[in-house]
């Protein structure tokens, strides 16, 4: 699920300590890889490839329920929509606003 919030005074690393994230660091110069543990294990987790565009954000959140399943692969067993998902997105927005 994919979402903007507009005009973010702040940078990536304080705005996902605002919403409960860890950063796992940069895809490039203006994309961050984020994550929520929902347990005390890795997964599942909520992930987030969050995008900076001047103060503008982009969100791209999904629900990882597992690890990818083979070594050096990116695919997994993801939720992109549904109520769990959009209840985090909303969270977010509630938390930024």
């Amino acid at each position: 699920m994919d979402f903007i919030i507009k005009n973010i005074k702040d940078n990536a690393l304080n705005i996902s300590r605002r919403i409960g994230y860890l950063m796992l660091g940069a895809e490039s110069s203006n994309v961050y890889n984020i994550v929520r543990k929902l347990t005390g294990n890795h997964y599942p987790r909520f992930h987030i490839y969050l995008k900076q565009q001047g103060q503008d954000f982009i969100f791209s959140l999904h629900l990882d329920q597992k690890a990818p399943v083979y070594q050096g692969t990116h695919a997994h067993n993801g939720e992109y929509f549904g109520p769990v998902v959009e209840d985090e997105a909303d969270r977010i927005k509630q938390l930024l606003k």
